[in-house]
């Protein structure tokens, strides 16, 4: 999909931060571009967003979101394609998924248009930000809180739209080793763990860090019920290639409907792999691993598109998967969608939201 320039009111920065910034040296997240959206939502509709130089914004301290956690965001990335126009990948897929988040919060939908009317002029007017490094790209985050002030328990009145933009470097995941969680859980069915809230990952801090000082790098969380079936790996999808087919838990209202997960089963048929979304148990990993029948498993996400995993520790014991090489499946999935964002392959699913920069 490609589109013109959307105008909001807008005040440009007086001065760019963007030569005090080391392209070379991007750590994830750590660098905010020149500019920022907003749009407040009063008088039961959103007002006309406005783009400001990034900021500090007033705040009360008893502000709802503070006090009661009406707070939802979106990650995403903006790209430079092969021909120097801006791709924002999946945009319409981040707008269902938020404004499902919003609506489990009892907080106002944004419309698709608006939403992506937002991006794409803060994209535009940020697009110097864009790296065009390999592998680089220009991370968006959208948040929306609750900015009313009141201290007493409500659905707040008042809120916030803010489009926040990141220069990202290549994210190259090592490994990573998960321990299967049996004491702590992230989500229960029927409660929050399918929208994108900022509780949820608070929350899982504590088991996670717990994790880590037992020399694991995350965790593999299963469901809250029984410990029994996998849900999801730290923050990320969680798959596996067991007997040459692609397996991944089922979606719950437990499990984050994440998009890079979306985009690889779309494309999984295509590259010859076979796709069971169902449930997953502990034991079946196990004994896919007793067996030898287990080649290769990954978490999958907006940061790294598939992170490897190197062991998986299921009751204290470690179970090993062999390297991930360019033959495997996450490899190529992974190069594929990349070709498919920079336009070295045709974008046959209409993912690609193009802004011309000719």
């Amino acid at each position: 999909m490609t589109t013109s320039t959307t105008s909001f009111a807008f005040e440009r920065i007086a001065k760019s931060r963007i030569n005090e910034i080391d392209f070379n040296n991007l750590e994830f997240g750590k660098y905010i571009s020149d500019h920022m959206l907003m749009a407040d939502f009063l008088d039961g509709k959103w007002q006309e967003p406005t783009i400001l130089p990034f900021g500090d914004i007033p705040m009360s301290p008893a502000m709802l979101s503070l006090h009661y956690g009406q707070s939802v965001f979106e990650g995403m990335k903006a790209f430079k394609n092969k021909d120097g126009d801006i791709c924002i990948f999946r945009p319409q897929k981040h707008s269902e998924r938020l404004n499902k988040s919003l609506a489990r919060m009892c907080m106002p939908e944004i419309p698709e248009e608006l939403f992506i009317q937002s991006l794409h002029a803060l994209v535009e007017i940020d697009q110097a930000w864009i790296p065009t490094s390999e592998g680089a790209s220009l991370y968006l985050r959208p948040v929306v809180f609750a900015y009313e002030p009141r201290l007493g328990v409500k659905i707040a009145d008042h809120m916030k739209f803010f489009i926040l933009t990141s220069p990202a470097g290549a994210y190259f995941s090592k490994p990573t080793r998960l321990k299967v969680e049996e004491t702590f859980v992230r989500a229960a069915e029927g409660g929050t763990g399918f929208a994108k809230c900022a509780g949820n990952y608070g929350g899982a801090f504590y088991p996670t860090t717990l994790a880590r000082q037992q020399g694991f790098d995350q965790v593999l969380w299963t469901d809250a019920k029984e410990h029994k079936y996998i849900d999801e790996a730290g923050v990320m999808n969680v798959m596996f290639v067991i007997d040459g087919k692609l397996i991944t838990p089922k979606l719950t209202t437990a499990l984050l409907d994440g998009v890079t997960r979306d985009s690889i089963l779309t494309l999984a048929p295509g590259l010859g792999m076979t796709v069971e979304q169902r449930k997953v148990s502990v034991a079946e990993i196990e004994e896919a691993f007793k067996k030898g029948s287990i080649t290769e498993a990954f978490g999958t996400g907006t940061a790294a598109v598939v992170s490897p995993i190197a062991t998986i520790n299921i009751h204290g014991t470690d179970y090993n998967l062999p390297a991930a090489d360019p033959g495997s499946f996450q490899h190529r999935v992974k190069e594929k969608l990349n070709n498919m964002r920079l336009g070295f392959e045709p974008d046959v699913h209409g993912w690609n939201y193009i802004i011309s920069t000719q």
